[in-house]
């Protein structure tokens, strides 16, 4: 039995159903899921988010995402790389986040790793994970027609982990290139097919 594909809403806009309820996923996937981020701090912040969501649902960070922007300095790389054992002390005691030291830990070691890239000659994090675009786009018309890797993805996190980040699987990488444009898993028939620019079809 196939996932469901499009549900219209009361305003007349098809979405997939995880988007269809909650009106902060309704406004999160209408604004901002799948449209492009090409800035450094924005790559940065998306990717700390995923790795924080591994093992959780997308809506638990998104309700959390004002405390984690405070907690984590609006996510400037410069300023989380900084970041000592009395800001892991402060982070773990803060009940706004996702209070995983593992995951803390990566976000900084993760920091680090973007500021080391400022010097690479395959560039900055926003244009090193750009570079993981593929020739073509999913065209998912249900749920089950929507991949959780691919190659791209794969390669990206074997990538990062070089460049010595950490919580960058396949998967997580995949959902990053998913929220940021680089592939475009917008349901066909949702209103949101398309519209990032990257992709027409």
């Amino acid at each position: 039995m196939s996932e469901p594909g499009v549900v219209v809403g009361d305003d007349g806009l098809a979405r997939p159903a995880w988007a269809s309820v909650d009106p902060m996923l309704r406004d999160y996937y209408d604004t901002e899921w799948g449209m492009p981020v090409r800035d450094e701090r924005g790559v940065f912040e998306r990717l700390s988010l995923e790795a924080f969501q591994s093992g959780l649902s997308w809506a638990t960070i998104l309700r959390k995402r004002p405390a984690f922007r405070a907690a984590f300095a609006d996510f400037s790389p410069d300023a989380v790389a900084a970041f000592g054992e009395d800001d892991v002390a402060r982070l773990m005691a803060d009940a706004g986040i996702v209070r995983n030291r593992a995951k803390v830990h990566a976000t900084i070691q993760n920091a680090e790793a973007t500021l080391g890239l400022r010097k690479d000659p395959d560039g900055d994090l926003a244009a090193y994970v750009w570079s993981f675009r593929p020739a073509t786009t999913p065209t998912p018309r249900t749920y089950a027609d929507v991949p959780t890797t691919s190659p791209e993805s794969l390669a990206l996190s074997k990538g990062l982990k070089r460049k010595g980040f950490t919580f960058v699987g396949p998967t997580t990488m995949y959902a990053l290139m998913e929220a940021i444009g680089i592939v475009d898993t917008h349901l066909v028939g949702s209103h949101r097919r398309g519209t990032s620019g990257v992709w027409t079809q």
